[in-house]
């Protein structure tokens, strides 16, 4: 049902729409700039809409005549004047389309049942402002406004690459941070798509397309799993990269555009690693004992006590190497020493991005860099929803090393933050997982287009974590109003966790919402699916 029919039952007085826009069957799905548009004065975006019947005596009857009226403009932008002789289609008028199916529902979430897909909840679940129906179609539209240019960081690139931890840029949310945090986020969801869409292609890029062309993937890296499928697990409809025991788990990119490197105020090596995606890697996961970083267990209690270890599943699939590729320990230092020979002399950064297991990962790797490269740059670790991974030893080693800062980001209600949480038979205090670096936490409470009870699946999802930052302010904060992060994949991926208005406004303006999600056709659009935030 749409909200025009859920609100206009009490109201007689019929909404006159020009005779011209009456007399045609519903149009095809149009990319045409909203007539709601928050740059535009709200006079001026009514003004285009019919004339409103007349408020009610009763504030209530107003206010769903209000929504009444905005959901019919929403549903019916104007019409641009074309040429009489052009009856062809244009393709960018063409609405998004997606291809992939099964690949695309190998994220981690997927795994993880989704109350949201089954009806729930009561109708004040489903309410939305004005204010919310008013930015519905801009940010459901392909033709959503481009982001403005990024402001120079030159000169606090160091603060918001976590020199200080941070301090002062989380809570609120400084509008630079929340730019940078965006981009690699998109960095990790270009992983995801490169593994999806070809998961047995060679060691090349994979038709890698990074949503910021001012990075150039330099290496491929893998990531092999100690453990073997036993042969009576195997299924004969089971796909081999399921099952086989390394897997390309992300990238090593550099910034090479002069212009980007200045207004970043150094040239930035980033090192992207995506989350679990098959059968080994998750059963790497549940090997939750802590061993030493060297892989060896040492004897005695006081001495395993103050050493620094970490869960034996991660380590496994960082250090073990395959039998036609290396470790993906020795695949990352090899790369980060070329780049540093290569750009010798300049400023430089590493910075080091994952999600779910891809931000454990990115600990171990920037760990490492820091124990074994003396000159390295400083590393900073952006963890999207990362769980626990070492002894409150490694913590400090990390802490300790001068040159690595962890910024974790941790939505509210995701179970993987919180395992593992004391490692199996080990019940002295300090051989309990602990978690590493400074903590921005969000909440998908706070999203006005997220059910409030969206299940762990949405909260563990890496599009609801972008999403969430691109309209967080602070603590206690309203979402921010001028977001401009498109939420068409957020619907594709989650779409049982997503307010019915959002679901239903999609399909009016040509967004199939039971589509998997195609990240690289989303890409394609530019500003579309993947655009940063105005401000």
């Amino acid at each position: 049902m749409t909200i025009a029919a859920a609100v206009t039952a009490p109201t007689t007085a019929p909404l006159h729409v020009a005779p011209r826009h009456a007399a045609q069957p519903r149009a095809a799905p149009r990319r045409d700039p909203s007539p709601l548009n928050p740059n535009a004065p709200a006079q001026q975006a009514l003004r285009t809409a019919a004339s409103a019947p007349p408020p009610s005596s009763s504030s209530s009857d107003s206010a769903r005549a209000h929504i009444a009226n905005l959901d019919k403009v929403l549903g019916k932008p104007p019409q641009v004047p074309r040429a009489a002789a052009n009856n062809t289609r244009d393709p960018e008028q063409e609405p998004l389309s997606v291809r992939h199916g099964l690949l695309n529902a190998l994220n981690l979430s997927f795994f993880v049942p989704m109350p949201g897909m089954r009806a729930r909840g009561t109708a004040a679940d489903e309410h939305m402002s004005p204010r919310s129906l008013m930015h519905m179609q801009q940010l459901l539209s392909a033709d959503s406004p481009r982001a403005s240019p990024r402001s120079t960081i030159a000169p606090r690139w160091r603060s918001l690459h976590g020199e200080g931890g941070w301090a002062g840029l989380l809570d609120p949310l400084d509008s630079d941070l929340r730019r940078e945090l965006l981009r690699y986020g998109d960095f990790v969801q270009a992983a995801y798509q490169a593994f999806h869409s070809l998961p047995t292609a060679s060691a090349r890029h994979r038709g890698l397309m990074l949503p910021d062309r001012s990075y150039r993937p330099t290496r491929s890296l893998f990531a092999t799993s100690a453990l073997s499928m036993p042969p009576w697990a195997k299924r004969p409809n089971t796909p081999e990269w399921l099952t086989q025991q390394s897997n390309w788990v992300g990238y090593v990119a550099v910034c090479e555009s002069e212009r980007e490197v200045a207004r970043m105020g150094r040239r930035d090596i980033a090192i992207v690693l995506r989350g679990t995606a098959t059968c080994l890697e998750w059963a790497e996961n549940l090997r939750a004992s802590l061993v030493p970083l060297d892989g060896e267990s040492s004897d005695g209690a006081e001495a395993g006590a103050e050493e620094p270890k970490v869960a034996r599943g991660f380590l496994s699939l960082y250090k073990t190497a395959g039998e036609k590729v290396k470790s993906l320990s020795e695949e990352v230092m090899e790369e980060v020493r070329r780049l540093m020979e290569k750009y010798k002399g300049e400023q430089l950064s590493i910075t080091v991005v994952g999600h779910s297991l891809g931000a454990a990962l990115a600990l171990l790797v920037a760990d490492e860099v820091a124990a074994t490269i003396p000159d390295a740059p400083p590393v900073a670790v952006v963890s999207f929803g990362g769980p626990k991974v070492g002894n409150a030893a490694f913590v400090d080693r990390l802490g300790s090393s001068g040159k690595v800062n962890v910024l974790r980001i941790v939505n509210a209600g995701d179970m993987v933050t919180k395992v593992p949480g004391v490692a199996p038979r080990l019940p002295h205090k300090k051989e309990q997982y602990q978690h590493v670096g400074a903590e921005l936490r969000i909440d998908s409470k706070n999203s006005p287009c997220l059910r409030p009870d969206a299940g762990p699946a949405c909260r563990h999802d890496l599009e609801a974590y972008l999403h969430l930052i691109d309209g967080f302010t602070g603590t206690g904060r309203p979402f921010r109003h001028d977001a401009r992060r498109s939420v068409i994949r957020l619907l594709q991926l989650q779409r049982g966790n997503v307010k019915k208005e959002y679901v239903n406004r999609a399909r009016e303006l040509g967004v199939d919402p039971t589509a998997p999600a195609d990240v690289g056709r989303s890409m394609a659009y530019g500003n579309c699916a993947v655009a940063s935030p105005s401000s």
